[in-house]
């Protein structure tokens, strides 16, 4: 599979501003700094496409990419940066914002194929136990992605992603894809399961 266009296509503050419902799409969940942005830039082989920030809670506003692949199941779909929880450093009157334009996506796009929640493969966090529930309570049940494993040991690889599994409850079998925006490592398996998403 091939490529054929990544672009950036708008930031949205506003539930009216979201694009067209007129193809499918994936949506990034996860904490401030868990690695969402540098993950789409690894899954889309760009080095800047979603921009990457230190400070938690840079990401603002939802943030739509255009991808278009050699694949027909993947031929034309969005990917969707959503802002990060537990930012601690943002003001309370932003969070109030950011809270309800994001439940208005995650519970009202008709397109929306499928939701990624991303949790760090040496911490869960309650908010990402809470945020797992949730989705779960809206019918969004989520793929499982652990970043950053490219920092984990060789020896401790095995028990850190049976960690992330016991941490959030997932049922023996229940998939967890290890990713490193570093190496690239889980690419593949994750194309793969957006592939089964957006076909479904």
């Amino acid at each position: 599979m091939k490529i054929l266009t990544a672009e950036f296509i708008k930031s949205c503050v506003d539930p009216k501003q979201f694009p067209a419902e007129d193809r499918p799409e994936i949506t990034f969940v996860g904490r401030s700094n868990v690695g969402k942005s540098s993950l789409i830039n690894s899954l889309l082989n760009r080095r800047d496409l979603a921009k990457v920030s230190r400070t938690p809670g840079k990401t603002r506003s939802v943030n739509i990419f255009g991808v278009a692949t050699s694949d027909p199941a993947l031929a034309r779909f969005y990917l969707v940066d959503l802002p990060g929880y537990g930012f601690a450093n943002v003001s309370r009157s932003v969070r109030a914002h950011w809270g309800p334009l994001i439940e208005t996506y995650l519970t009202n796009r008709s397109v929306l194929a499928g939701v990624v929640l991303l949790v760090e493969s040496r911490v869960v966090t309650d908010h990402d136990r809470q945020t797992l529930a949730w989705l779960h309570s809206i019918g969004r049940a989520p793929l499982i992605v652990a970043t950053k494993v490219d920092k984990l040991r060789t020896g401790e690889r095995a028990e850190a992603l049976r960690g992330v599994s016991r941490a959030l409850g997932l049922s023996e079998g229940e998939l967890v894809i290890p990713h490193s925006s570093v190496t690239g490592e889980g690419n593949h398996h994750l194309w793969k399961a957006l592939r089964t998403l957006i076909k479904t």
